[in-house]
């Protein structure tokens, strides 16, 4: 498994990317992880907020146009994240807490795809306040999920084996 690894990380691809002397290879890579990232949590965390009775004034119905814009943020993350993982395949793969974010984002995107089929099917049930308590608890679990996705990204740099990228 390891020389597998190993082969991926010496692709030209995550060669380029780990080791090119400039900002289009890791940098740019790390970067479009982050924005992948603020796109999809954020504007799921916002109408998380809003679904627990965060700006009630707010129609929560013009929310589902911004659908699109989170899908697009999780391609990117799967792409760039793609990148990063040939770029250091030893650590990432043989990391524990990846495998923790990826349950994480899986739940999510999961939990983002029964947002919008069961929750937006009926604006009209939208407005009311309080939300059901469906609609609380999907919020609720959305935004445990997103928080441990981003937690356990962020802690796979100080938990598990090192990189040379450190």
């Amino acid at each position: 498994m390891m020389d597998f690894l190993v082969r991926l990380e010496q692709t030209g691809f995550g060669t380029w990317v780990r080791e090119a002397p400039t900002l289009w290879a890791y940098p740019t890579v790390l970067f479009l992880h982050t924005v992948g990232l603020g796109f999809l949590v954020g504007i799921n965390v916002a109408i998380d907020l809003r679904l627990l009775g965060v700006a009630r004034k707010l129609p929560l119905a013009p929310f589902e146009r911004l659908f699109p814009i989170m899908w697009a943020g999780f391609w990117i993350n799967a792409l760039s994240g793609a990148a990063l993982i040939l770029a250091d395949a030893t650590t990432k793969l043989t990391n524990p807490v990846f495998y923790v974010k990826m349950l994480f984002v899986m739940l999510g995107v999961v939990n983002m795809g029964w947002l919008k089929r069961r929750l937006f099917r009926d604006p009209a049930s939208l407005e009311s306040w309080p939300a059901t308590p469906q609609a609380r608890f999907v919020a609720v679990t959305s935004l445990v999920i997103w928080i441990g996705a981003t937690t356990a990204g962020r802690l796979m740099g100080y938990l598990g084996p090192k990189s040379g990228l450190d």
